[in-house]
């Protein structure tokens, strides 16, 4: 019992400060009420800033930043550190550039709706271009 009270002091002290740490006030806290309109922001500002990430990712888009001199990390870096309007912004001018079809396919494309156009008429009995279709001769 003797022991006891005689190191009873030493884990007392430091207990005491313990609890005098733990007890004090760190700060108050901050609430405030939000609108749905702002939570909807936030989260279209995410999804955007995801979808550009996304884009920075492919590796035709690294290649070319590469290719331009623009270390890719660093692209990625200032993509993280871009505001909520800048993220806008961009997100934005991606959705209006064009989807980026090349020469070849868009030849492909044309000669393949051509061809079902004058296969529709000629099955419809208006033209007579394809012999295949009523098997007589085109004249």
């Amino acid at each position: 019992m003797f022991l006891l009270r005689r190191y009873s002091r030493f884990v007392a002290l430091p207990l005491a400060a313990l609890m005098m740490a733990v007890s004090m006030p760190l700060g108050a806290a901050q609430a405030a009420l939000m609108d749905t309109d702002q939570v909807i922001d936030r989260s279209a500002v995410e999804v955007d800033r995801a979808r550009i990430a996304a884009l920075f990712a492919r590796d035709d888009v690294r290649q070319e930043l590469q290719a331009l001199g623009v270390d890719p990390d660093e692209a990625n870096a200032r993509i993280a550190g871009m505001t909520d309007q800048e993220v806008r912004e961009v997100a934005a001018r991606i959705d209006t550039l064009p989807a980026g079809q090349g020469v070849a396919e868009a030849l492909i494309s044309a000669a393949l709706i051509i061809f079902i156009v004058l296969l529709v008429t000629d099955l419809l009995g208006v033209t007579d271009v394809f012999p295949f279709v009523k098997g007589g001769k085109a004249q």
